[in-house]
């Protein structure tokens, strides 16, 4: 019977070290793509604003000047809102990735100790 416990936290030892490293690799990925994203949006709206403080810098007329700002802060905005939508999507894979080797690492447990106890209890 000892021998039989031993045996089950070995395999649950080992199962959840395999289940940490592919957890780590799934969120190494995630994170990945967050950070690409974000130094990608960061990179446009660098770009967009020394655009529009170029096309500002040339500006003869007041109505001109306040088309081109509100051109920009209307498209910043958006830009804005699509970044956080497409973060807020990268962020809940990430957490249903780093989550979901869990799930099957306590059904592996659950199966390993369920028969572990019956077998106690029959002795």
């Amino acid at each position: 019977m000892m021998t039989q416990q031993f045996d089950v936290a070995q395999k649950l030892g080992k199962g959840s070290f395999d289940t940490a490293v592919k957890t780590l690799e799934l969120t190494s990925a995630s994170t990945k793509a967050i950070v690409v994203e974000t130094a990608d949006y960061a990179k446009k709206s660098l770009e967009q604003s020394t655009a529009t403080f170029q096309k500002l810098a040339g500006v003869k007329s007041l109505d001109k000047a306040i088309e081109i700002q509100t051109d920009y802060f209307k498209s910043a905005y958006e830009g804005f809102v699509a970044h956080s939508t497409k973060t807020r999507e990268l962020y809940t894979k990430l957490a249903q990735d780093s989550l979901a080797p869990f799930g099957a690492l306590r059904s592996a447990a659950e199966a390993a100790i369920v028969p572990a106890k019956a077998a106690a209890r029959a002795k």
